[in-house]
This record gives C-alpha cells, structure tokens and sequence, in this order.
C-alpha cells in the first residue's frame, strides 16, 4: 500500500476555468463561429451548471483576448459575440506566452530562422513596388549616422515584420512577428552591450541592405539565405554577451 506522502491532493480548478473550456470546445468543434451570439448569462450559468459570476469571469478572459465582445442593451449589436479576431489580437498572446514560457533562446532563434526563410521565398515571388518601399522605409532610417541603439531596434523589428508580411502567408507572419517581439528586449540588451556601436550597426545595415538587394532581384534563396546569416550572426553574438 502506498505512504500517505505519495499520495498528491486533489488540484481544484476554479470553476470559471471549467466554464472556458466548455465555451473554447464549441469554438474549436466550429459549434460556435465569428458572428455567433452566446446565450445570456442567466442561461448560460443554468446549462453548465456554474454560477453567473463563473460565467462572467469565463467571458471576461475571453473577451481580453479578442475572442468575444460583449454589449449591453437589447439591440442586434447587444449580448455576447463571437468575434473574427484580428490577426493582431493572435500575435499579441503568441509574444506574451513566448516571452513567459523560457524556451531556450535557441529554440526561439531556430523558430525565427524556419519563418523568416518561408517568408523571404514568398516574398521574392510575388513582391510589389509597395511591398519593396514598406522593406525599405526603416532600411533607409537606420542608414541615419546619429541613430541611437532603440530606435535601431525598432526599426530593425519593423524591417524584419515588412519581409514577413510580404511573404503572403499571414500566418505565418504572425508567428514572425510574436517570435520576433519576443525576444526584443534580449536584442536591445545586446545592442546596449555591445561595445563598438557604429562597428555593429554599420555590419548590421550591411546584412540588411543585402537581405533587400536580393529581394528587389526577386532570389528568394538568396534572399532566405542573407536572412539566416543575419540571424544566426547575431545569435552567436547574443551568446557571446549571455557568458561574459
């Protein structure tokens, strides 16, 4: 018979996370679609067996993440709907949950190399005059002498989320772009610790200007090759700081 110390309690959920999954599982069964209305609270709460103030903290999480809107009233626009949440509302958990959950630093990278090379091959075959000027509006901002650490770093994140948008598949865009936020603070506090500046944003400027020239000559290989180089140059740097 086993000690009683190997026996672990009981873990109680909160009853409103119980409530979460029951509506998640009608979102992800397709039961409940974007335009839905969810039914009032008062029968909410009777069918799922829970409290109301449960059924309100279920739908409060939900609607904080962009998944329902909520409005009081008795118009058309009234009660709980599901909502098509924008692609904005998915990057913004995604870098949240990225920046909490301590991946190791190289799987981040290793995720942001496989993305940012699939976006550079779609990028390259089906790029536009407008998609080339939104590449090159922060290329050229951060060819600025004067330009200080930050501002490089939001520049060089708004370079890199160009490319991905350009790549055609918005969803991968999206994961660019919560991996890419991720780890911009661990970027910033490279670039503040680096001890030569104009050294590395001068070779930094020079693996993105050569990134764009083989996007503007449509080689996506060429131009998903320039990206890992950049990435994987900047990693190896990263690790230099994270042991000194």
């Amino acid at each position: 018979m086993a000690a009683p110390a190997d026996w672990a309690p009981v873990q109680r959920v909160p009853t409103y996370e119980l409530v979460l999954r029951r509506i998640e599982e009608q979102l992800i069964n397709r039961t409940l679609r974007p335009g839905d209305r969810l039914p009032p609270e008062r029968e909410l709460a009777t069918v799922l067996g829970a409290s109301r103030p449960a059924v309100r903290e279920a739908l409060r999480v939900l609607q904080a993440q962009g998944v329902v809107k909520s409005a009081v009233g008795t118009g058309a626009d009234s009660g709980t709907i599901v909502t098509a949440a924008p692609s904005g509302a998915l990057t913004r958990l995604l870098r949240v949950h990225l920046a909490v959950a301590s991946f190791p630093l190289s799987d981040v990278v290793e995720a942001r190399v496989m993305f940012e090379r699939f976006s550079a091959l779609g990028a390259a075959k089906a790029i536009t005059p407008e998609f080339l000027a939104r590449i090159e509006a922060p290329l050229l901002a951060m060819d600025d002498p004067g330009i200080d650490r930050a501002r490089f770093n939001e520049l060089d994140t708004e370079f890199h989320v160009a490319i991905a948008e350009a790549g055609g598949n918005q969803f991968v865009a999206d994961l660019t772009v919560a991996v890419r936020e991720s780890i911009r603070s661990d970027i910033l506090g490279t670039l503040e610790h680096s001890g030569d500046w104009p050294e590395v944003r001068d070779g930094l400027r020079a693996d993105h200007h050569a990134i764009y020239r083989a996007l503007a000559d449509a080689d996506g290989p060429r131009a998903a090759d320039e990206l890992e180089k950049h990435i994987e140059g900047f990693y190896a740097r990263m690790r230099v700081g994270e042991q000194d």
